[in-house]
Protein backbone atom coordinates (compact mmCIF):
# COMPACT_ATOMS: atom_id res chain seq x y z
CA UNK A 1 0.00 0.00 0.00
CA UNK A 2 1.10 3.65 -0.68
CA UNK A 3 0.32 7.15 0.85
CA UNK A 4 -1.21 8.18 -2.73
CA UNK A 5 -4.41 7.92 -3.86
CA UNK A 6 -5.37 6.11 -6.72
CA UNK A 7 -7.56 9.03 -8.03
CA UNK A 8 -6.59 12.73 -8.24
CA UNK A 9 -9.19 15.34 -8.10
CA UNK A 10 -8.53 18.09 -10.16
CA UNK A 11 -6.08 21.34 -8.83
CA UNK A 12 -7.94 24.60 -7.55
CA UNK A 13 -6.28 28.11 -7.80
CA UNK A 14 -6.97 30.19 -4.86
CA UNK A 15 -4.49 32.96 -5.63
CA UNK A 16 -3.80 34.40 -8.76
CA UNK A 17 -2.17 37.33 -9.36
CA UNK A 18 0.48 39.34 -12.65
CA UNK A 19 3.42 37.28 -10.40
CA UNK A 20 2.16 34.78 -8.15
CA UNK A 21 -0.09 32.04 -7.97
CA UNK A 22 -1.33 29.53 -5.16
CA UNK A 23 -3.22 26.55 -5.65
CA UNK A 24 -4.46 23.72 -3.62
CA UNK A 25 -2.71 20.77 -4.54
CA UNK A 26 -4.22 17.28 -4.05
CA UNK A 27 -2.65 14.41 -2.12
CA UNK A 28 -0.64 12.27 -5.01
CA UNK A 29 0.25 15.10 -7.42
CA UNK A 30 4.02 15.48 -7.98
CA UNK A 31 5.06 19.50 -7.58
CA UNK A 32 7.24 18.58 -10.69
CA UNK A 33 7.99 15.81 -13.13
CA UNK A 34 10.93 13.42 -11.38
CA UNK A 35 12.64 10.33 -12.34
CA UNK A 36 9.52 8.90 -13.99
CA UNK A 37 8.51 11.84 -16.59
CA UNK A 38 5.08 12.51 -15.68
CA UNK A 39 3.33 14.59 -17.28
CA UNK A 40 0.61 14.63 -14.42
CA UNK A 41 2.05 17.20 -12.09
CA UNK A 42 1.02 20.21 -10.28
CA UNK A 43 3.05 22.29 -12.40
CA UNK A 44 1.76 21.74 -15.87
CA UNK A 45 -2.09 21.94 -14.40
CA UNK A 46 -1.52 25.30 -13.53
CA UNK A 47 0.30 26.44 -16.54
CA UNK A 48 -2.62 25.15 -18.75
CA UNK A 49 -4.90 26.47 -16.02
CA UNK A 50 -2.94 29.90 -16.88
CA UNK A 51 -3.08 29.23 -20.98
CA UNK A 52 0.38 27.71 -21.17
CA UNK A 53 2.13 30.30 -19.30
CA UNK A 54 5.62 28.89 -17.62
CA UNK A 55 5.58 28.76 -13.97
CA UNK A 56 8.10 28.21 -11.76
CA UNK A 57 7.50 26.08 -8.09
CA UNK A 58 9.00 27.90 -5.41
CA UNK A 59 8.94 25.18 -2.76
CA UNK A 60 8.37 21.63 -2.63
CA UNK A 61 5.14 19.77 -1.37
CA UNK A 62 5.47 15.50 -0.70
CA UNK A 63 3.58 14.01 -3.54
CA UNK A 64 0.86 12.76 -0.38
CA UNK A 65 0.98 15.90 1.17
CA UNK A 66 -2.22 18.41 -0.01
CA UNK A 67 -2.83 22.04 0.18
CA UNK A 68 -0.81 25.80 -0.79
CA UNK A 69 1.72 25.47 -3.61
CA UNK A 70 2.96 28.88 -4.59
CA UNK A 71 4.67 29.32 -8.27
CA UNK A 72 6.00 32.77 -10.04
CA UNK A 73 4.86 33.79 -13.15
CA UNK A 74 8.32 36.05 -14.13
CA UNK A 75 11.51 36.04 -13.05
CA UNK A 76 11.61 39.16 -10.86
CA UNK A 77 8.94 37.59 -8.71
CA UNK A 78 10.62 33.92 -8.62
CA UNK A 79 13.97 35.72 -7.36
CA UNK A 80 12.30 37.70 -4.70
CA UNK A 81 10.23 34.55 -3.64
CA UNK A 82 13.38 32.51 -3.64
CA UNK A 83 15.09 34.46 -1.39
CA UNK A 84 12.08 35.04 0.84
CA UNK A 85 11.36 31.08 1.30
CA UNK A 86 15.65 30.71 2.02
CA UNK A 87 15.50 33.18 4.74
CA UNK A 88 12.41 31.77 6.22
CA UNK A 89 10.40 35.08 5.64
CA UNK A 90 7.53 32.64 4.30
CA UNK A 91 4.68 31.43 7.15
CA UNK A 92 3.62 27.81 6.72
CA UNK A 93 0.68 26.05 8.37
CA UNK A 94 0.35 22.74 8.09
CA UNK A 95 -2.76 19.98 9.97
CA UNK A 96 -1.10 17.17 10.78
CA UNK A 97 -3.08 13.94 11.95
CA UNK A 98 -0.62 11.94 14.10
CA UNK A 99 -0.75 8.72 16.41
CA UNK A 100 -0.96 9.32 20.38
CA UNK A 101 -1.78 11.85 22.50
CA UNK A 102 0.17 14.99 21.56
CA UNK A 103 1.59 17.46 23.76
CA UNK A 104 -0.34 20.82 23.99
CA UNK A 105 2.95 22.53 22.10
CA UNK A 106 6.40 22.21 21.40
CA UNK A 107 9.59 23.08 19.69
CA UNK A 108 11.56 19.81 17.20
CA UNK A 109 14.66 20.89 17.04
CA UNK A 110 16.06 17.86 15.50
CA UNK A 111 18.97 17.46 12.78
CA UNK A 112 18.17 15.43 10.08
CA UNK A 113 19.82 14.57 6.78
CA UNK A 114 19.12 16.09 3.81
CA UNK A 115 19.53 12.98 1.73
CA UNK A 116 19.67 8.99 2.94
CA UNK A 117 23.25 8.89 3.23
CA UNK A 118 23.76 12.23 3.52
CA UNK A 119 25.41 14.98 6.47
CA UNK A 120 22.93 16.32 9.20
CA UNK A 121 21.12 19.85 8.99
CA UNK A 122 19.68 21.68 11.13
CA UNK A 123 16.14 21.39 10.77
CA UNK A 124 13.06 23.01 13.61
CA UNK A 125 9.83 22.60 13.53
CA UNK A 126 7.23 24.47 15.99
CA UNK A 127 3.62 22.55 16.62
CA UNK A 128 0.72 22.94 18.41
CA UNK A 129 -2.13 21.26 19.59
CA UNK A 130 -5.51 21.08 17.88
CA UNK A 131 -7.51 18.93 19.47
CA UNK A 132 -7.15 15.46 20.56
CA UNK A 133 -9.83 12.29 19.27
CA UNK A 134 -12.56 11.30 21.72
CA UNK A 135 -13.21 8.89 19.02
CA UNK A 136 -9.25 6.71 18.62
CA UNK A 137 -6.20 7.63 20.13
CA UNK A 138 -4.85 10.46 18.11
CA UNK A 139 -4.28 14.36 18.09
CA UNK A 140 -4.58 16.77 15.24
CA UNK A 141 -1.84 19.05 15.52
CA UNK A 142 -0.90 22.24 13.65
CA UNK A 143 3.29 22.45 12.54
CA UNK A 144 4.80 25.17 11.35
CA UNK A 145 8.13 24.34 9.63
CA UNK A 146 11.06 27.29 10.84
CA UNK A 147 13.55 25.32 8.14
CA UNK A 148 12.51 23.31 4.82
CA UNK A 149 14.24 20.23 5.01
CA UNK A 150 13.23 16.71 2.69
CA UNK A 151 10.31 15.03 4.74
CA UNK A 152 10.76 17.55 7.92
CA UNK A 153 7.42 17.25 9.60
CA UNK A 154 7.07 13.49 8.85
CA UNK A 155 10.77 12.35 9.97
CA UNK A 156 9.85 15.59 13.46
CA UNK A 157 6.85 13.95 14.31
CA UNK A 158 7.89 10.63 14.05
CA UNK A 159 11.44 11.75 16.15
CA UNK A 160 8.84 12.88 18.96
CA UNK A 161 6.77 9.40 19.09
CA UNK A 162 3.79 11.35 17.09
CA UNK A 163 3.95 9.84 13.43
CA UNK A 164 1.81 10.67 10.93
CA UNK A 165 -1.17 8.75 10.05
CA UNK A 166 -0.61 7.49 6.60
CA UNK A 167 3.23 7.91 6.35
CA UNK A 168 4.31 4.92 4.58
CA UNK A 169 7.81 5.48 5.11
CA UNK A 170 7.88 7.19 8.46
CA UNK A 171 5.12 5.49 10.02
CA UNK A 172 3.45 2.81 11.75
CA UNK A 173 2.17 0.11 8.81
CA UNK A 174 -0.17 -1.22 11.79
CA UNK A 175 -1.88 1.91 12.43
CA UNK A 176 -2.02 3.14 8.84
CA UNK A 177 -3.83 -0.02 8.62
CA UNK A 178 -6.28 0.80 10.79
CA UNK A 179 -6.67 4.03 9.69
CA UNK A 180 -7.55 2.93 6.00
CA UNK A 181 -9.76 0.06 7.44
CA UNK A 182 -12.07 2.17 10.21
CA UNK A 183 -11.87 5.55 8.40
CA UNK A 184 -11.40 4.85 4.83
CA UNK A 185 -8.09 6.78 5.04
CA UNK A 186 -6.01 6.17 1.86
CA UNK A 187 -3.62 9.29 1.95
CA UNK A 188 -0.73 10.89 3.96
CA UNK A 189 -2.76 12.81 6.72
CA UNK A 190 -0.92 15.83 6.21
CA UNK A 191 -2.29 19.22 4.95
CA UNK A 192 -0.73 22.65 3.78
CA UNK A 193 -3.54 25.11 5.18
CA UNK A 194 -1.84 28.29 5.52
CA UNK A 195 0.84 30.20 3.31
CA UNK A 196 2.07 33.34 4.00
CA UNK A 197 4.32 35.77 2.35
CA UNK A 198 5.11 39.72 1.57
CA UNK A 199 4.11 40.13 -2.14
CA UNK A 200 7.39 40.06 -3.86
CA UNK A 201 6.48 43.59 -5.89
CA UNK A 202 3.87 45.37 -3.74
CA UNK A 203 5.44 43.85 -0.29
CA UNK A 204 1.66 43.63 1.01
CA UNK A 205 1.45 40.48 3.31
CA UNK A 206 -0.62 37.73 1.48
CA UNK A 207 -2.23 35.20 3.43
CA UNK A 208 -3.88 32.51 1.62
CA UNK A 209 -5.26 29.10 3.10
CA UNK A 210 -6.49 26.35 1.12
CA UNK A 211 -10.03 24.46 2.38
CA UNK A 212 -9.36 20.94 3.52
CA UNK A 213 -10.28 18.45 1.11
CA UNK A 214 -12.39 14.83 1.88
CA UNK A 215 -10.34 12.58 1.25
CA UNK A 216 -8.65 13.90 4.70
CA UNK A 217 -11.58 15.60 5.99
CA UNK A 218 -13.80 13.07 6.11
CA UNK A 219 -11.77 10.67 8.58
CA UNK A 220 -11.21 13.76 10.44
CA UNK A 221 -15.18 14.10 10.59
CA UNK A 222 -15.28 10.77 11.74
CA UNK A 223 -12.63 10.90 14.43
CA UNK A 224 -14.54 13.78 15.92
CA UNK A 225 -11.43 16.32 14.72
CA UNK A 226 -12.03 19.68 13.40
CA UNK A 227 -11.08 20.45 9.61
CA UNK A 228 -9.92 24.29 10.22
CA UNK A 229 -8.17 26.59 12.60
CA UNK A 230 -8.12 29.85 13.47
Amino acid sequence: MTDVPSALPPIELLHVDEHVVVANKPSGLLVHRGWDDDDDVAMFRVRDMLGGQHVHPLHRLDRGTSGALAFARTKEAASTMARAFEDGAVGKRYLALVRGMAPERGVIDYAIQKAEDGPRVPAVTDFELVAHSSVDRCSLVCAMPRTGRLHQIRRHLRHINHPLVGDVKHGSGAINRHYRAQYNLHRLALHAFELAFDHPMTKERVVVRAPMPDDLGLALDALGLPREVS
